[in-house]
């Protein structure tokens, strides 16, 4: 099963807390919070932002413990997919977790081209007469880069990420210390009339859409739980990788946030043709330390950026292994590189996904590929792996769980009404882009699929469904 000690030819167990706590870190603080600020501004029409970053923070902190749990019971490659699997394989067979897999190798490979896209919209800055076309081949250069530094060993890869997140950390406190030089409390607190009007459709409209910005910044808190079977000590690392990395980057986002806020007029960051809407980074270091310290800085975010990419089609591209591997997934992508010991297939089928999301998103806006991943991600991972925690807690109490939620099921609950609300206000934040009806649509086209391959396999429901409780899942 999965998750169960490593076969000859396998992965190999070889990545301890604090690299999996940088892979975590990497993913979450990529080019996110540098681009996203003015998005939140703009959602909230104000500097009363804030509140985004605090409420995504809350619902990557509820859902990180439902994967912290899940992922220490079962620390197996896929994430989503072996829990999923043993949840509902009583019902309905491999349906939930073929849809998982289905729904992932979309979007994740969306979250890593809006990280492709910040890291072309912070180019910019150093080359400003760059052209349209000009941006849109150095994207696609960037994701050609990451797949042939990914096409090697992990013993390599775990290096190259520890020094990517020495370089991230660095950016980041750059740009908190610059805005901490020339900080205005009266800039970062003035809000304007009617910020708080609890009572108006308006502020929740704008809460749902400062929510879909900040658990887009938060997501990668669960990146090391995909990769499961490569992670020493599961049971011990997974959870605190998890909590860790959520509280720290929560910390970093909040000065940021509030440091740019102090520096910056948030009139200018929602202002298109300023270069505090594109480059709000730049716009602070320029502002406080001049224009030679803002280069440096946006150099420093450009491999940010690179490294979020990185760590995320590291984690993602093992989604779909184990999946095919157990006849779960179409069988090609349960094949590993012969010598590097990665999954081919996923690699290279989320790399052509991560370079059409990245065309995707550069002809219309950031906020309409946000939109688009989140509700696509929602329906079959978000909430039906919270149903997952509960119906393995009736049907498994015997399963080992070296972590349990901590206030079980608050944790559950709330994560449940975030995603709900995000989910809820998607096309009203999203106008005549229909974010929901897409990603219903995405999920209907993967039940079409499921049918036409389980009737290949032979598999429920044109064949016998296959149950099966024993774990071998080792969580020293």
């Amino acid at each position: 099963m999965s998750g169960s000690p490593a076969p000859t030819g396998g992965f190999v167990r070889r990545i301890g807390l604090f690299q999996a706590t940088a892979i975590n870190m990497s993913q979450m603080c990529g080019i996110g919070p540098f681009v996203t600020i003015p998005l939140m501004v703009g959602a909230f029409g104000g500097p009363q932002a804030i509140i985004g970053f605090l409420a995504g923070a809350l619902l990557a902190l509820a859902d990180g413990l439902v994967w912290a749990e899940l992922g220490a019971a079962m620390p197996g490659s896929g994430g989503s997919y072996v829990y999923l699997r043993q949840a509902f394989q009583y019902r309905t067979g491999r349906l939930m977790p073929f849809l998982f897999v289905w729904t992932a190798m979309l979007f994740i490979p969306l979250i890593m081209s809006t990280g492709v896209v910040g890291f072309v919209q912070y180019l910019t800055y150093l080359a400003p007469h760059l052209s349209q076309t000009g941006g849109d081949l150095i994207g696609l250069g960037v994701i050609v880069l990451v797949i042939a530094l990914l096409w090697r060993g992990v013993e390599n890869i775990a290096r190259i990420t520890a020094v990517m997140w020495v370089v991230m950390i660095a950016s980041v406190a750059l740009v908190i210390i610059a805005s901490a030089t020339h900080f205005s409390g009266h800039r970062a607190f003035t809000y304007p009339a009617h910020a708080f009007a609890l009572t108006t459709g308006h502020f929740w409209t704008g809460f749902a859409a400062g929510l879909t910005i900040g658990i887009y910044d938060y997501l990668g808190y669960n990146t090391t739980a995909y990769m499961g079977a490569e992670v020493k000590e599961p049971g011990r690392v997974l959870p605190r990788s998890i909590v860790l990395s959520i509280v720290g980057i929560m910390g970093i986002y909040l000065l940021l946030q509030i440091g740019a806020l102090g520096v910056i007029d948030w009139h200018r960051m929602i202002d298109p043709n300023d270069v505090a809407h594109s480059s709000v980074a730049s716009a602070v270091l320029e502002k406080t330390w001049g224009k030679g310290a803002a280069d440096t800085v946006t150099v420093l975010i450009l491999i940010t950026a690179f490294a979020s990419v990185f760590t995320g089609l590291l984690g993602g591209s093992r989604v779909p292994y184990d999946a095919a591997r157990e006849r779960v997934f179409f069988r090609p992508f349960g094949t590993l590189h012969p010598r590097h010991r990665f999954p081919v297939w996923g690699l290279a089928a989320m790399g052509l996904i991560t370079a059409g999301g990245f065309l995707l998103g550069r002809h219309t806006d950031l906020t309409t590929l946000i939109q688009l991943l989140t509700t696509v991600m929602v329906i079959v991972q978000a909430l039906a792996q919270i149903l997952a925690l509960t119906v393995l807690r009736r049907r498994r109490p015997d399963l080992p769980r070296p972590y349990r939620m901590w206030l079980y099921p608050l944790p559950s609950l709330l994560a449940l009404i975030g995603w709900l609300v995000i989910y809820g206000y998607a096309d009203k934040n999203s106008p005549g882009r229909h974010p929901i009806e897409w990603s219903l649509a995405w999920v209907a086209t993967g039940l079409l699929a499921f049918l036409a391959w389980s009737a290949h396999e032979k598999l429920w429901p044109f064949g016998p469904k296959e149950v099966s409780e024993d774990l071998a899942f080792t969580t020293p």
